[in-house]
């Protein structure tokens, strides 16, 4: 049997749901004066120096705009390493897990001091059962995976950190 009160109950608990986010210190991330938009197209991020770090200062550019006069600037240091999974009977690998880790660096340009600091880590895997070139292009787009991942996991904790110091 179901009861007349559920409806009215599953409404009340719908439209309480705000208030209790607000209760808890819940804000948007880019409402006014928040770290969205304080972020926003004012973040220089140091030029990358291999192919890994390009993909990684790409995609946080697409998330954080590029900017023209920065108010920032973020220092990434990224490193990868492949690590065999799966060897055969004949000792060849046929699956890698590709884990990297990037230390990252917030820093105000008129004070130079660091808003944000920290380290991400993740992985991705690839085959290496079809050919030469099958591999090769596993290999890469396990690598612009990861970076994208990691970028992904640098900007939320940046647009989660307190810039307001």
């Amino acid at each position: 049997m179901s009861s007349p009160d559920r409806p009215r109950l599953s409404r009340r608990l719908l439209l309480a749901l705000p208030l209790v986010l607000t209760a808890c210190g819940f804000e948007p991330v880019y409402g006014p004066g928040c770290s969205g938009s304080a972020l926003q197209n004012r973040v220089s991020v140091e030029e990358p120096e291999t192919r890994d770090g390009y993909i990684l200062t790409r995609e946080i550019e697409t998330r954080l705009g590029r900017s023209s006069a920065p108010t920032y600037a973020l220092a990434l240091s990224a490193a990868t390493r492949a690590d065999g999974l799966n060897i055969d009977r004949s000792g060849n690998i046929n699956r890698y897990n590709l884990l990297g880790s990037v230390d990252y660096a917030l820093r105000d340009l008129d004070s130079g001091v660091v808003l944000a600091s920290g380290k991400v880590e993740n992985f991705t895997g690839y085959s290496t059962t079809g050919s030469t070139v099958a591999t090769l292009a596993a290999e890469t787009d396990a690598r612009e995976r990861l970076m994208t991942i990691l970028a992904d996991q640098i900007v939320a904790r940046l647009l989660a950190a307190d810039l307001a110091q």
